[in-house]
C-alpha cells in the first residue's frame, strides 16, 4: 500500500474479529516501532506484548473499556527514561512514544490489521498487571487485531482551520 492511502485508511477500531493476528505481521508492526527515531537516538522505550486473555481482560478493567480484551493484542508502549525533559520543556519519552506507536499503528493499517490507541487508563493498575516498575511510565495501550463490521469515515477539518503560515492567527 502506498503511504497516503495507509494514513487515509487508518482507523481507530474498537470492535475485533476473534481471529490471532499472524506473527509475521505482529514482528513488522514491532519492528516499525524499532525504526522509529526518538530524541538523541536513544530509544527509552519497552514494549510488553499482551496476548493472554486473562491479561487481556485485566488490561480492559483498567481501560475501563471492554473491547480492549476483544482485542488478539495489546501493546503497552512503556517510557524508561520519563523523567527526560528536551530544551522545549517537553517530555522526551512523550514525543518519542508518539511517534513509535504511530509507525506501529500505520505498518498494522498495511498489515490489514486494526487498533486503537488508548490513554485513558489506570496507569498504576496498569503497572500492575505486566509487572512494570514504578519508576518507568505507561504511555499508551494500544489494542491490535482485525476489524470488524463497518469502519466508518472519519471526518476531519479542513486545512485552512489548522494551518497558519508564519504566525498563529485564530
Amino acid at each position: 500500500m502506498e503511504l497516503k492511502e495507509i494514513i487515509t485508511k487508518r482507523r481507530s477500531i474498537r470492535a475485533y474479529e476473534n481471529n490471532l493476528v499472524p506473527e509475521e505481521s505482529l514482528k513488522n508492526i514491532l519492528e516499525a516501532a524499532r525504526l522509529a527515531p526518538s530524541a538523541r537516538n536513544n530509544q527509552p522505550w519497552k514494549f510488553v506484548v499482551v496476548r493472554e486473555e486473562k491479561r487481556r481482560q485485566e488490561l480492559a478493567q483498567a481501560a475501563d473499556r471492554e473491547f480492549v480484551a476483544e482485542a488478539p493484542v495489546v501493546i503497552a508502549a512503556v517510557a524508561t527514561e520519563p523523567e527526560r525533559i528536551m530544551g522545549c520543556g517537553v517530555p522526551s519519552y512523550a514525543v518519542d512514544l508518539s511517534i513509535a506507536v504511530t509507525h506501529m499503528i500505520l505498518a498494522a493499517v498495511d498489515e490489514g490489521l486494526g487498533t486503537c490507541w488508548l490513554g485513558a487508563f489506570s496507569q498504576q493498575r496498569v503497572k500492575e498487571i505486566l509487572k512494570i516498575p514504578g519508576k518507568y511510565r505507561v504511555v499508551a495501550l494500544l489494542t491490535l487485531g482485525f476489524p470488524r463490521g463497518e469502519m466508518k469515515v472519519k471526518t476531519r477539518k479542513p486545512l485552512e482551520e489548522i494551518v497558519c503560515y508564519e504566525t498563529l492567527t485564530d
